[in-house]
């Protein structure tokens, strides 16, 4: 039988076979073992199962090159083979026994069942539950202080926050309750037009957006808007920091950062509402006169017959509470971001979706309330 052509020869760490025998020789360290690991993944193998490998020949062997060795040798294992090491330097014998006691396979992720992963969400939204409750109160206690001593509101940015939540949002809000004025008149004449009601058709728009459609569809739209860049400052500032260094300064976030936002909003969003009120009257007007001849006269005459002050004041009532709902929704979840760019996006996501929703089920609980009451 012809002896194994070695894979290297030299200094480079190399093994081959003759007369029943594998040599190791060579320099087996991270600088040598390049072109000998490409060969032995390239399927080399003795030609026998049972034989000896002499490493006695190695000039040099460092953890790469201890690693390749048992590597090798475990790879023979697993094919049959068995392969008895002999002539190895005690350093080098002490160091693949190190690398034999550290290769401990990782460990297998463990499953989680059905039921612990609900308990773990479970956990993990009492949590965030019980921390939103502990905002609140804190909150609430910072605002009772800023009512008793107003010289702590920061006005500067009191009247900053209240043009950017509100004079800044007054054409979007305008568009869309005008627009929404139009659609309702529109939708309305038809049915109307069957029964010679044309004139009617001024109760239906303005009670419709007086008492619901305009404070809510307000409130979304300040959600989506303001909510959102309240979240995504007070995350911003979270993960540069600025937030630990206002605590450091022994300035108090919540009352620097919470409070002015949400007296903004409180004051600025019955505004929208009644802005949102007057235009979308106007879109209403506009259609009745295009669609029913209605007239701008008989529109207000009707006007003032179809809606009392009580019809303006139940929409009115449920601006600062959507306000204040959007404001520490949005507040809390800026204080939620983690440290991250990507959490900054998550948790404003979060932010517009809760505030959306709790504007809905609040307002949802509003008409339940004026039912019973016969408002």
């Amino acid at each position: 039988m012809q002896p194994t052509p070695p894979l290297n020869s030299g200094t480079i760490a190399s093994l081959n076979e003759e007369g029943g025998v594998i040599h190791a020789s060579g320099r087996w360290d991270v600088h040598h073992i390049d072109r000998l690991e490409k060969k032995l993944a390239a399927g080399w193998q003795p030609d026998r199962r049972s034989t000896t490998l002499n490493a006695s020949a190695i000039e040099r062997l460092d953890t790469a090159g201890a690693w390749l060795l048992k590597r090798t040798l475990m790879q023979f294992e697993k094919s049959g083979y068995r392969i008895e090491l002999q002539g190895m330097q005690q350093a080098h014998t002490t160091l693949i026994e190190l690398i034999s006691s550290e290769s401990v396979e990782p460990p297998h992720p463990v499953e989680i069942g059905l039921l612990e992963r609900i308990g773990r969400e479970f956990y993990h939204h009492l949590q965030i539950d019980t921390s939103l409750l502990e905002f609140i109160g804190e909150i609430g206690l910072l605002l009772w202080r800023a009512i008793l001593n107003p010289l702590r509101i920061r006005f500067k940015a009191l009247l900053t926050t209240i043009k950017e939540v509100g004079f800044d949002a007054l054409p979007i809000i305008g568009l869309l309750s005008f627009l929404t004025g139009i659609v309702l008149a529109y939708q309305g004449a038809v049915q109307l037009q069957r029964f010679g009601a044309n004139i009617f058709i001024v109760d239906l728009v303005s009670l419709s957006l007086l008492r619901e459609l305009s404070p809510l569809l307000t409130a979304i739209i300040v959600a989506g808007r303001s909510g959102s860049a309240f979240t995504a400052q007070i995350g911003t500032m979270k993960v540069t920091e600025e937030i630990d260094a206002l605590r450091t300064m022994g300035i108090a976030p919540l009352e620097q950062l919470v409070i002015p936002k949400l007296l903004a909003l409180i004051i600025a969003l019955p505004l929208l509402t009644i802005f949102a009120d007057i235009l979308g009257i106007l879109g209403g007007m506009l259609m009745a006169y295009i669609e029913l001849g209605v007239g701008a006269s008989a529109f207000v005459d009707r006007l003032s017959e179809a809606v009392s002050l009580s019809s303006f004041l139940t929409g009115l009532a449920k601006a600062p509470v959507f306000a204040a709902v959007i404001a520490i929704v949005g507040c809390f979840q800026g204080f939620q971001v983690t440290g991250s760019a990507e959490s900054v996006g998550r948790q404003t996501t979060v932010s517009v979706v809760q505030s959306i929703f709790m504007v809905i089920v609040i307002d949802a609980i509003f008409s339940v309330i004026y039912s019973l009451l016969r408002i």
